[in-house]
C-alpha cells in the first residue's frame, strides 16, 4: 500500500511539472508555463531602479546668463550667434562670442533669455582665436555664467552647449554630449590671412548655425568652452568643437579695454614646401627628400629673421621643440611666443640641417 501511495505521489508531480510550476530560487520565483520563463521579485529589496536624473540643474544654473547675439550690417539684419555673460562690474555686463558672430557688424543687439532685446557694443576680438567681447547695461543682465577650467577636463565628461540654431525659432537650445578629444589641433581659415592651427575641446553635442559662441558647459554648470561653428567641417557628422576657455579667458582684460593682441614677428614671407609651382615662381628648388616645413621665399630686412641669418631657399622644420608641419602650424606656434621672445629655429639648408636664434620683432599686420 505504501508503495502505491509513493507512485501516486510521484504521478501528481510529474503532472504540476507538466501542467506548470514555480521554482524558488535566492529569493526569486520562476514561473514556467508552455516553455516560456518570466522572473518575478519575491523579495521587494531586490527591486533595482536605474534613473538619469540628467542635466536639468547645471542647464538651470547657466541658462539666463546665455544670450542671443544679432549682427546687423548697415540697419540690415545678417545673422546671429549665441554668447554669454561672465562678468559684471558697476556700469556693465560683459558676453563672450565669437568673432566671426559680430564680423562687419555696425550694430549689435542681444536678446535675454526673458526676450528681452538691447543694444550691444562691441569692445574687441581677435579673428584668429575667433573670440570678441560685447557688452549691455549691468541692469539687462539677469544672470553671470560661472566659469569653469578645462584643464579638469576628462575624456567622457558629459557636457552640454546652449545656443540658438536657426535664430528665434529654437533659443536658447541645449544639446548634450560628451568630450571626445582634448588639445584636437584643428586647421582654421582666416579670411585674407590664410590658415593658423587653434587647438580645441572635440565633442559630439549637436552644433548648428547660430550656436557660434555659445557655452560649452559641463555638469557642473561651469563654462568650459566657446562653441564655434567655424571649426566644423560641413562633411563630417557627430564632431563638434569648442575654443577653450582657458584661451580665451587669458585675452578678454585686452578686449575689454579695447586693445588688439600683439603678435610677434619672425620677419619673413615663406610658403608650404609642397607649393611646388610658387616655389618655381620664385627660382627656389627644393631637395626631394624635405616632406615638411615651410620654404623662405624672402627676409624682411631689419627684422629678427634678417639679423639671425636666415635667407631665401631655407627650410624651417621646428622652432623650439614643435616640428613645424606647414605656414599654419608654424603660426600657431609662433603666436605662442611674445614680442621680444627668443626663439630655437632649426631649418635646413643645402641639405644640412642648421640652428639659429630669432628675436621677435612686433607686427603691425
Amino acid at each position: 500500500m505504501r508503495e502505491k501511495f509513493i507512485n501516486l505521489g510521484f504521478v501528481l508531480l510529474v503532472f504540476l511539472m507538466g501542467a506548470g510550476c514555480m521554482y524558488l530560487v535566492d529569493g526569486y520565483i520562476l514561473n514556467i508555463d508552455s516553455g516560456e520563463g518570466e522572473i518575478k521579485t519575491v523579495n521587494e529589496n531586490r527591486n533595482v531602479t536605474i534613473t538619469d536624473d540628467g542635466i536639468a540643474e547645471a542647464v538651470d544654473k547657466i541658462y539666463d546668463a546665455v544670450v542671443m547675439v544679432k549682427n546687423y550690417q548697415n540697419n540690415r539684419y545678417t545673422g546671429s550667434g549665441s554668447g554669454v555673460v561672465y562678468k559684471t562690474d558697476d556700469k556693465y555686463g560683459y558676453i563672450l562670442t565669437n568673432y566671426h558672430v559680430v564680423e562687419g557688424a555696425t550694430k549689435i543687439n542681444v536678446v535675454f533669455s526673458n526676450e528681452k532685446e538691447v543694444d550691444a557694443e562691441i569692445l574687441g576680438g581677435d579673428e584668429y582665436l575667433d573670440i570678441s567681447v560685447v557688452r549691455v547695461n549691468k541692469s539687462d543682465v539677469i544672470k553671470v555664467a560661472e566659469i569653469g577650467a578645462d584643464k579638469d577636463v576628462r575624456l567622457g565628461d558629459t557636457v552640454f552647449a546652449i545656443g540658438s540654431p536657426v535664430g528665434n525659432e529654437y533659443y536658447n537650445t541645449v544639446t548634450r554630449g560628451v568630450i571626445s578629444g582634448i588639445d584636437r589641433k584643428v586647421t582654421v581659415s582666416v579670411q585674407s590671412k590664410g590658415d593658423w592651427v587653434m587647438k580645441a575641446l572635440q565633442i559630439d553635442a549637436a552644433i548648428n548655425p547660430g550656436n557660434s559662441g555659445g557655452p560649452l558647459v559641463n555638469s557642473n554648470g561651469e563654462v568650459i568652452g566657446i562653441n564655434s561653428l567655424k571649426l566644423v567641417d560641413s562633411s563630417i557628422e557627430g564632431m563638434g568643437f569648442s575654443i577653450k576657455i582657458d584661451d580665451a579667458m587669458k585675452y578678454v582684460s585686452t578686449f575689454e579695454k579695447k586693445q588688439s593682441i600683439e603678435r610677434p614677428l619672425l620677419g619673413i614671407t615663406l610658403t608650404n614646401v609642397d607649393e611646388t609651382l610658387l616655389l618655381q615662381r620664385y627660382g627656389i628648388s627644393l631637395d626631394d627628400s624635405i616632406e615638411y616645413g615651410v620654404a623662405v621665399i624672402s627676409v624682411v630686412d631689419g627684422s629678427g629673421a634678417s639679423k639671425s641669418g636666415l635667407k631665401k631657399g631655407d627650410v624651417i622644420v621646428k622652432i623650439g621643440n614643435e616640428k613645424i608641419n606647414n605656414q599654419a602650424y608654424l603660426k600657431y606656434v609662433l603666436y605662442s611666443y611674445k614680442v621680444g621672445d627668443t626663439l630655437d629655429l632649426t631649418y635646413i639648408r643645402d641639405g644640412k640641417e642648421k640652428t639659429t636664434k630669432v628675436t621677435l620683432t612686433k607686427n603691425d599686420d
